[in-house]
């Protein structure tokens, strides 16, 4: 009973937090919104025994992706007349894509009914450990047998973060705000640091 009360409870604001953020004009309630229904995915994903997802719902794209986007909205100055204008003109692009993506959305879910398509079956090699959750049946699996494969991942995210760094990092000269001589704060002394001196009202302090 606790649980079928609990699957409706978060499946009702996993679907009204979905609507709201597509419905919301401001694009920093959208983000919310989502958060919202991140979290209540997480619930659901709990009710069915897959906690290693629903941990993932929580720091991946709660603790990640939505509070980058929502920290990208607040911080951008965007024209939001002109974003609806944009929204106006590519709406007949969007509607032909989502009407091609539904057509074939129909097409695959005829098929598998017809019996034309054949899903994989699970042959046994990658069972389970009994009596273990599933946190560390997915950790087994990752550090065994997909191992290279895991670590290619890990190698390509950390390639892309450095290009990402790269790519928008520009060159300031010395003294300007913001600029850093790393060698310099290296080689600097204790004794050259910023030493407090008990100051009196209205004084600051000694460099």
């Amino acid at each position: 009973m606790i649980q079928t009360f609990a699957f409706y409870l978060f499946a009702f604001f996993v679907i009204a937090s979905g609507v709201f953020t597509i419905t919301s004009r401001n694009p920093v309630h959208s983000v919310l919104w989502l958060i919202l229904a991140f979290f209540n995915a997480a619930g659901l994903m709990v009710l069915v025994g897959a906690e290693f997802i629903a941990m993932l719902l929580v720091i991946v794209y709660v603790g990640a992706v939505a509070v980058l986007f929502l920290f990208v909205v607040m911080m951008l100055d965007i024209d939001f007349a002109e974003l609806r204008g944009g929204f106006i003109k590519n709406f007949p692009l969007g509607l032909a894509i989502a009407l091609v993506l539904l057509a074939e959305l129909v097409l695959g879910i005829g098929a598998y009914r017809a019996g034309s398509l054949q899903l994989g079956v699970a042959d046994g090699t990658s069972a389970g450990l009994a009596g273990e959750s599933n946190t560390a049946n997915i950790g087994v699996l990752l550090y065994s047998d997909y191992i290279f494969l895991f670590e290619a991942a890990g190698i390509i995210l950390l390639v892309a973060m450095i290009g990402a760094i790269v790519l928008t990092y520009r060159e300031r000269p010395d003294g300007a705000r913001g600029h850093q001589n790393i060698t310099k704060q290296n080689m600097r002394r204790p004794e050259d640091a910023t030493i407090m001196t008990r100051p009196e009202i209205g004084k600051g302090v000694e460099l």
